[in-house]
């Protein structure tokens, strides 16, 4: 039985984050996995013990290396705007993700490749910019946005390449790539309503995309 991401977020006392309980439920047991800035191996250490997933990860926190190590989870830091060519072979991983963290590298179009390199599959999430309360700060106010997804001022944030779900998809029709599921969850990474799924562009706040190589 297809089990939902509620379900899976609360099985056997072990919670995950909405979104992230949106990816578990995308992967397939048994799969080998490799996640892109894995943080405190969250997501993989779930993966692990509730899908029976072969999981890697990179990461770059020291803290975050030693707490996924304390948890059993293969890790590696690394910084991914070097690529993945050091670490890993074509094809390695069934899928690659990388969780709110596109945003903030230096080439994202290029590190997609990547991970369609070494994996059959990829799933991203990122903030959406075209969100309605991002476009009135701009549009209203002449402002950067500042929203509970985007927290940080235009100065201190460590976004360097925000985008839209259009743009995203774009992306992917110029890359050869083709989308397979999406949603859009918001601020506190829940699914909303039917409207948000109607609009997903204007009323998402944030994007989940599973996507491959045409």
């Amino acid at each position: 039985m297809r089990q939902s991401a509620e379900h899976l977020s609360a099985m056997d006392g072990q919670t995950l984050r909405a979104d992230l309980a949106i990816i578990a439920e995308w992967i397939k047991p048994g799969a080998k996995v490799l996640d892109l800035g894995c943080g405190d191996g969250t997501l993989l250490s779930y993966l692990r013990d509730k899908r029976d997933v072969l999981g890697y990860g990179l990461e770059i926190s020291p803290f975050n290396i030693e707490v996924c190590v304390e948890k059993d989870i293969n890790v590696i830091q690394a910084d991914l705007n070097d690529g993945l060519k050091a670490y890993f072979s074509d094809n390695r991983f069934d899928c690659v993700i990388m969780s709110q963290t596109l945003q903030a590298t230096e080439q994202p179009d290029l590190l997609i490749e990547e991970m369609l390199r070494v994996g059959q599959e990829g799933i991203v999430t990122f903030p959406n910019m075209a969100h309605w309360r991002a476009r009135y700060q701009l549009a209203i106010k002449g402002i950067m946005p500042v929203t509970k997804n985007l927290p940080n001022q235009w100065f201190n944030t460590p976004n360097v390449h925000l985008c839209t779900l259009n743009d995203f998809e774009t992306l992917c029709r110029n890359h050869n790539i083709e989308i397979l599921q999406r949603t859009v969850v918001d601020h506190s990474h829940k699914k909303g309503s039917a409207l948000m799924n109607l609009f997903p562009n204007l009323l998402g706040e944030i994007a989940i995309y599973r996507f491959r190589r045409f």
